[in-house]
C-alpha cells in the first residue's frame, strides 16, 4: 500500500497506542481526541500537504477538489484493508441520514489515484453534490467522508481536510451561501480545542490576505495548537523571497509553534513520475538560493514530520488527562440516561420482568401504608396522598361523628313531666286535621336559622377519573331541635289501626325510615370519599413506582376497568346495608336496645318523682310513698305517641352503631382497603403474569424513538466504558 510508510510514528508510541485503542472502541465519536486539522484557503496546497505527509495519491482533477471534510485514519491491524464510508452531518435529514450510511467501499488493498478519485465521485454523488456535468443544487456538504486505512505497519494518524476558504464566488458553480457555509465548516473544526492545526499558507501572496491566520490566533489565542506551513516557495517572485525567509525565521509574524516550509511537485512533475517527490524537495532546499540557507529543520517534509512529531506528543500528554476525565464524565451522564429510560423492555419476558419488579414494589408499598409504617419510605413525606391508613380512619371517625351528630331528622326530647299534647304545638286530638303529607318530613320547610347550619357528606375532592360514578357533594340540614311529637303524632294519626294498649308495629318502620333518610347521603357521600382516597392512592402511588410516563398509562388505562368494578361492588354493597336498615323490618338481638328503653323510662320516672320530691333533716331527698303512687292523666294517642318516641329513640341509637361499624367494615376495609381483593391489591405480581404477550407489549413496550435512544446509549456507555478502561 502506497501509504505504508507511515510507520515512522508521530508521537510516542504508547500515547500513540491508546489513541489508535480509543478511536478503534469510537470513543472519538463521543469525545474529541488529539487529532491534525488540515485547513488553508483555496488552492493554498493542502492536499499536497497532506499527500506528502500521509503519502496518499490525492486526486488533483478540478472538479474533484476538497467539498466535504474528509477524515482519514490510519490504523495499525495484522491485515492490510481499505475502507470509506460516509458519515451524516448532524443537522442531515433522516432519509439523507440513511441514504448516506448505506454506503460503504469496502476490500480495497490499497489507495492510488484512480481508485480514490472513484471513491471521491462516488462519495459526491451520495451526498448529491454537484459531480462532473451533473448538476445540483448544493456544491459543498457538511457530511464527512471517512477513510479508514489499516495495515501491520500503520502508525495510528487520523487527519481532517476540509474544503479551503474563498473569498469569491464563481459562476455557475458557487454562491455566496456556499462560502458562509464553507467559512462555517472550517470554523467548526478549527475551534475543537483537541485539534492541532496545520494551517496552509502559499508561500507567493501576501500572508495578510490569508484569513486562515486570522481565524487560527483568534480560536487558539496562545498559539499552542497552530503549526503554519508554507508551500509553493518555487512560485515566490524574484526579490519576495526574503519576506518568505523572515517568516520561517520568525523575524516577521511570529508563531509560538513557528513556520514550516515545503516545496511540493507541481502538475507537471507529477505527470512525468520521473522523480520522487521527496528528493526533488532535498534537491532544491539544498542547492536553490535563498532557500538553501534556510535552518535545515524547519524546511522539507522529513523535518516537518519530526516537528508535527513534537507538537502532537506535547499536545497529546497535555489533553489526555482532559479526555479521561471528560469520559468519566460522559460514562456518568450516559448512565443516568439511561436509568431514566428504565429497565430494558423489549421482548415480552423483558416487559414482564419490568412489570413484575414494579408490581411487587408497589405491593411492598401498600403493605407499608396499611400498617402506617411511614417512617419505612420517604415517598410518605413526600406524597402525603400515600398515607392511606391515617387518612382513611380520619374519615372514618368523621363519619361516625357526623352519623352521630347530624344523621337523625329530629334531635330527641329529652323526658320530662309535660303531657305530649302539650309539647304538639297547634295540635288538636282531632285526626281530621292530619293528612297523609303531614307524616312525610319537610325538604324546605326551615327556618332562616335552621337552613344555614348544613353539612356537606363529600369531605374528599373528587377525582377527575370518577367523577360520573361517585355521589354528588350534597349538603344536608342539621337535625330540627323542636317538633319531634308533632312529627310522630303525624306519623301515629296516619298508620294507626284498633289496636288498644300496643303500637301498630309498622309505626316503628315508618318513623325509623324517615328519622334516618339523611344516613344515604351520609354513607354514599362517605363510600365516595374512601373510593377517592383509594383511587388518588393507586394513582400516586404508580407514579412512584413507574416513571415512565406511557408505561405507566398503559398500566392504568389496563387497571381501570377493574377499578371501576370493585368501586361499583363497594357502592352496591353500601346500598345494601342502607337497604336492609332503612327499608327492613327493624330488629336487633342487641339487648341494649331493652337496656335504653327502660332507661328511657326510668328517667321520665324519675323526673315525675323529682317533682315530689323534698328534703329531710338529714339533707336526703326523699318522695312519700303515696306520691310514688300518683297517676299521671294522659290520653291513650298521647301514652302511644310518647312509647313511640321512647322506642324509636332506643331502637335508633343500637341501629345507628350498628350502620356506622357495618359501613366501616363491610364496606370501606372489606372492599376498599384493608380486604383480600380491594382494588390497592389489584396491581400485582399476578395480575402481571396474566397479562398477554400483545398486552405485554402495549404497556411496557418501548416505543421506536425509545429503542433508538437506548441502543445508541448502550453502544454509547460501552465504547466509553472500553475507553476509560484503556486510559486507566
Amino acid at each position: 500500500m502506497e501509504s505504508s510508510s507511515l510507520h515512522f510514528g508521530l508521537a510516542s508510541q504508547d500515547l500513540l497506542d491508546k489513541i489508535d485503542q480509543l478511536f478503534a472502541c469510537n470513543v472519538g465519536e463521543y469525545v474529541d481526541l488529539p487529532q491534525l486539522v488540515v485547513v488553508g484557503d483555496q488552492s493554498s496546497g493542502k492536499s499536497s500537504v497532506l499527500a506528502a505527509l500521509t503519502k496518499l495519491s490525492f486526486p488533483r482533477e478540478s472538479n474533484l477538489c476538497t467539498r466535504f471534510a474528509t477524515q482519514i485514519t490510519f490504523r495499525r491491524t495484522q491485515e492490510t484493508h481499505v475502507t470509506a464510508s460516509v458519515i451524516p452531518a448532524q443537522d442531515a435529514s433522516e432519509e439523507h441520514a440513511l441514504k448516506v450510511r448505506s454506503w460503504t467501499k469496502n476490500g480495497l488493498q490499497s489507495l492510488d489515484v484512480k481508485s480514490f478519485a472513484d471513491i471521491m465521485r462516488q462519495a459526491s454523488d451520495v451526498m448529491g453534490l454537484t459531480s462532473g456535468e451533473i448538476r445540483s443544487d448544493q456544491t459543498f456538504s457538511n457530511d464527512v467522508l471517512r477513510l479508514e486505512i489499516g495495515g501491520p505497519k500503520e502508525a495510528h494518524l487520523s487527519v481532517i481536510d476540509v474544503p479551503g476558504i474563498f473569498k469569491r464566488t464563481t459562476s455557475g458553480l458557487t454562491t455566496k451561501l456556499d462560502m458562509e457555509m464553507v467559512q462555517q465548516m472550517v470554523h467548526d473544526y478549527m475551534k475543537n480545542h483537541r485539534s492541532v492545526m496545520l494551517a496552509v499558507v502559499p508561500a507567493n501572496v501576501d500572508i495578510a490576505t490569508q484569513e486562515i491566520l486570522e481565524k487560527a490566533e483568534e480560536l487558539d489565542p496562545d498559539g499552542i495548537r497552530t503549526l503554519a506551513v508554507l508551500t509553493k516557495p518555487d512560485l515566490t517572485d524574484k526579490g519576495a523571497e526574503i519576506n518568505v525567509i523572515h517568516l520561517v525565521e520568525g523575524k516577521r509574524h511570529p508563531l509560538k509553534l513557528g513556520w514550516h516550509i515545503l516545496r511540493n511537485a507541481g502538475q507537471a512533475e507529477l505527470e512525468k513520475h520521473e522523480a520522487d517527490r521527496d528528493s526533488v524537495e532535498r534537491k532544491f532546499f539544498a542547492n536553490k538560493s535563498p532557500w538553501s540557507g534556510l535552518d535545515k529543520d524547519r524546511v522539507g517534509i522529513d523535518s516537518f514530520r519530526n516537528r508535527l512529531q513534537e507538537v502532537l506528543t506535547d499536545h497529546i500528554r497535555r489533553e489526555f488527562p482532559k479526555v479521561k476525565s471528560e469520559i468519566a464524565k460522559k460514562v456518568t451522564a450516559c448512565q443516568q440516561h439511561l436509568e431514566a429510560l428504565g429497565e430494558r423492555r423489549q421482548t415480552s419476558t423483558e416487559q414482564s420482568r419490568y412489570l413484575m419488579g414494579i408490581s411487587m414494589q408497589f405491593q411492598e408499598l401498600v403493605a407499608e401504608a396499611l400498617s402506617a409504617s411511614h417512617s419505612c419510605a420517604d415517598v410518605f413525606d413526600e406524597n402525603p396522598s400515600l398515607r392511606l391508613a391515617t387518612a382513611t380512619v380520619n374519615r372514618g371517625d368523621l363519619m361516625s361523628n357526623d352519623m352521630a351528630t347530624n344523621g337523625h331528622t329530629f334531635h330527641f326530647q329529652s323526658s320530662d313531666l309535660e303531657p305530649v299534647s302539650d309539647r304538639i304545638k297547634g295540635s288538636d286530638s282531632s285526626s281530621a286535621n292530619f293528612e297523609q303529607e303531614d307524616a312525610i318530613l319537610p325538604e324546605d320547610d326551615l327556618s332562616d336559622d335552621q337552613s344555614e347550619r348544613i353539612s356537606g357528606v363529600r369531605q374528599v375532592k373528587c377525582h377527575p377519573d370518577l367523577e360520573d360514578l361517585l355521589h354528588v357533594a350534597a349538603t344536608l340540614p342539621e337535625p330540627q331541635r323542636e317538633g319531634i311529637y308533632t312529627w310522630l303524632e303525624a306519623v301515629y294519626r296516619n298508620a294507626r289501626g284498633f289496636e288498644l294498649g300496643t303500637l301498630n308495629p309498622w309505626l316503628l318502620a315508618v318513623a325509623m325510615k324517615q328519622q334516618s333518610k339523611k344516613w344515604k347521603d351520609l354513607a354514599l357521600g362517605y363510600i365516595a370519599d374512601l373510593i377517592t382516597l383509594a383511587h388518588t392512592f393507586v394513582v400516586d402511588l404508580l407514579r412512584v413506582v413507574c416513571p415512565v410516563k406511557r408505561v405507566r398509562q398503559g398500566v392504568m388505562s389496563l387497571l381501570m376497568d377493574h377499578l371501576m368494578r370493585k368501586y361499583r361492588s363497594a357502592i352496591a354493597q353500601a346500598n345494601f346495608l342502607l337497604e336492609v336498615e332503612l327499608s327492613g323490618t327493624p330488629a336487633t338481638l342487641n339487648h341494649y336496645f331493652n337496656d335504653n328503653l327502660q332507661k328511657c323510662r326510668q328517667k321520665r320516672n324519675c323526673a315525675r318523682m323529682e317533682s315530689r320530691a323534698f328534703t329531710n333533716h338529714d339533707g336526703i331527698k326523699v318522695v312519700r310513698f303515696e306520691d310514688t303512687m300518683q297517676s299521671y292523666s294522659m290520653s291513650n294517642a298521647d301514652h302511644d305517641i310518647q312509647d313511640l318516641h321512647d322506642i324509636l329513640h332506643s331502637y335508633y341509637k343500637v341501629a345507628c352503631k350498628r350502620f356506622v361499624d357495618c359501613l366501616r367494615m363491610h364496606v370501606a376495609d372489606h372492599y376498599l382497603i384493608t380486604g383480600s381483593r380491594t382494588p390497592l391489591k389489584l396491581f400485582s405480581p399476578g395480575f402481571v403474569a396474566a397479562m398477554t404477550p400483545e398486552q405485554l407489549e402495549e404497556v411496557a413496550g418501548e416505543d421506536l424513538i425509545t429503542k433508538r435512544k437506548r441502543a445508541q446509549l448502550e453502544k454509547e456507555l460501552k465504547d466509553l466504558e472500553q475507553g476509560k478502561r484503556i486510559l486507566k
